[in-house]
């Protein structure tokens, strides 16, 4: 399995020998390691702090960070364990984006969607929009995302869309797999109640609906229509990516509530002009992995 977050990921061995490889100056393995991992890495950034750049920001600084600590894996624990505490411990401590200061809690998510005007729209309108449309489902469950505490999101992220278990869960945030579960489950709890109350998606009773908030938000730019942050022809879904669970750790479960978090988009492809070149021929790095 190439999730690094199930129990029956079998590329640990693969990693340690890429890691062996890069302490010993060579370039390619520390290359190969580093996008092996940076798709997962990225993706939890993207969901942390929602905005594309500061994902991108996030992902270097820890690419950064991983690279310059390398030397310190012992293979006291497994190296996704270490590599991803890492990032988990990076992401918590980072200083809050712009993104998360304004969506901070459901209250002030609630305030903006009652602030967005409904705009209806007529079913041929509604086809003819469907990506933007759907643009905006994203962006508003991403924003979501935003409402929960740093720890419930990232518990959240790795838990629901990544599907690690609570073993997995625990070791990579350094608690108990008991308050892996309680953070787990309360953050479910948070946003499904938030969704069944306000989301017409998950309640049909409810008045919000994605479609009518589509014209003022084009209006307000808050979307591009040419030039989509989420709902893009090359990004997959978290679950075309993550091995569903045989099992669940939820003490309810609601279908459409898992399914809508396992559509959001998942970036997948990365190539090493992306991240990795400034990092790898950065003189700094090359001296102190002696690459060559």
């Amino acid at each position: 399995m190439n999730n690094p977050f199930l129990k029956e990921y079998i590329g640990d061995t693969a990693d340690i020998q890429l890691v062996n490889e890069a302490r010993s100056g060579n370039k390619k393995s520390l290359e190969v390691l580093i996008l092996k991992h940076q798709p997962y890495i990225y993706n939890i950034a993207w969901k942390m702090v929602r905005n594309p750049m500061d994902a991108e920001d996030l992902t270097q600084e820890v690419n950064i960070k991983v690279i310059t600590k390398l030397s310190q894996f012992k293979g006291e624990s497994s190296f996704r364990t270490w590599l991803y505490r890492i990032v988990a411990n990076h992401f918590l401590m980072s200083k809050r984006k712009t993104t998360e200061t304004v969506l901070d809690s459901f209250d002030a998510m609630e305030l903006a969607l009652d602030n967005t005007p409904d705009v209806p729209l007529t079913t041929l309108e509604r086809e003819e929009n469907k990506k933007v449309i759907r643009e905006m489902n994203y962006m508003c469950m991403s924003g979501m995302l935003l409402c929960l505490t740093k720890e419930q999101r990232i518990t959240f992220i790795l838990g629901e869309m990544f599907n690690a278990d609570h073993t997995v869960g625990s070791e990579i945030l350094g608690i108990s797999k008991d308050n892996f579960r309680k953070r787990l489950s309360r953050a479910r709890a948070d946003l499904f109640n938030f969704m069944n109350n306000k989301c017409g998606l998950v309640n049909k009773s409810n008045p919000c609906r994605c479609h009518k908030k589509v014209t003022y938000a084009i209006k307000g730019k808050a979307i591009d229509s040419k030039n989509l942050l989420f709902n893009r022809s090359e990004y997959s879904a978290f679950r075309n990516l993550v091995k569903p669970k045989a099992d669940t750790m939820l003490d309810y479960v609601d279908d459409k509530y898992a399914q809508l978090y396992q559509e959001l988009p998942y970036k997948k492809d990365f190539d090493k002009r992306t991240f990795l070149e400034d990092v790898v021929n950065d003189e700094h790095v090359k001296k102190l992995m002696n690459l060559n």
